[in-house]
């Protein structure tokens, strides 16, 4: 654990970034993937796989595909049919459509069950935090967070829940952190941002005064970023609770 400065005394209230930091433990959402691709065999590149995994994103973020009734498990059921079958249309993975559509089902139940075992670990953090200070979550996500969080039993845990879909502004945008800062009704310097992406969390956190904690885990690239920004770099949520 890293620490570059104290002042975690003056702290009234945390905010919690969703994705890649509750859901898989600090490890980005695209290596997450590609590990259950390895472990359930599935013959393609991790070029390849990188290729297709970029380009769903893109199609799930230009399209309204995911709505706001959906649970994670169907969510990551669209994410996965759109990386295969871009996969498969490019040629890309030599195998056939059966065989593609039962290697779907293995990742995805695979995946599914690890997210599972993830926020079941996190809620019991964040329980114990929630005992002492104010939360609130703010995501870039889809529309449903409010659904994911009741399926994954996080639901209540947060004073206020803020979702780019619902308020129009993604990260690394800093305003979507103000956003969480008056939700807690705290000033910034008495607020920590918690999140697993160097320039979607821990840049605009520190960019409006609060105090930052990264959870650096496996990230999508082997860029190096400078470790004096954050005030705590951590590796397991667990580290939270020593502060």
């Amino acid at each position: 654990m890293h620490s570059n400065d104290g002042g975690f005394a003056m702290i009234k209230g945390y905010i919690f970034d969703y994705g890649g930091t509750l859901d898989t433990a600090g490890c980005h959402w695209g290596q997450a993937i590609w590990h259950a691709y390895q472990r359930q065999k599935v013959v393609v590149s991790e070029a390849d796989f990188r290729q297709a995994y970029v380009e769903a994103e893109r199609t799930l973020g230009r399209n309204p595909i995911i709505q706001t009734d959906y649970n994670f498990h169907r969510t990551l059921d669209l994410k996965l049919r759109i990386e295969m079958e871009y996969l498969f249309s490019h040629h890309l993975w030599p195998v056939k459509k059966e065989d593609a559509l039962a290697f779907h089902d293995a990742v995805l139940e695979d995946l599914y069950a690890q997210t599972q075992r993830i926020t079941a670990s996190s809620k019991v953090v964040l329980q114990e935090i929630s005992q002492k200070y104010p939360m609130v979550l703010v995501s870039n996500f889809y529309g449903n967070i409010h659904v994911v969080l009741q399926e994954f039993h996080l639901d209540g845990l947060f004073q206020k829940v803020i979702e780019s879909a619902v308020v129009g502004i993604r990260k690394p945008d800093a305003r979507i952190y103000a956003l969480g800062v008056q939700a807690l009704g705290l000033q910034p310097a008495e607020v920590a941002v918690v999140g697993d992406s160097y320039p979607k969390d821990i840049v605009p956190a520190k960019k409006i005064g609060c105090k930052a904690i990264w959870l650096k885990g496996e990230g999508w690239t082997d860029e190096q970023f400078d470790e004096t920004l954050p005030d705590k770099i951590i590796s397991d949520l667990k580290e939270i609770l020593l502060l």
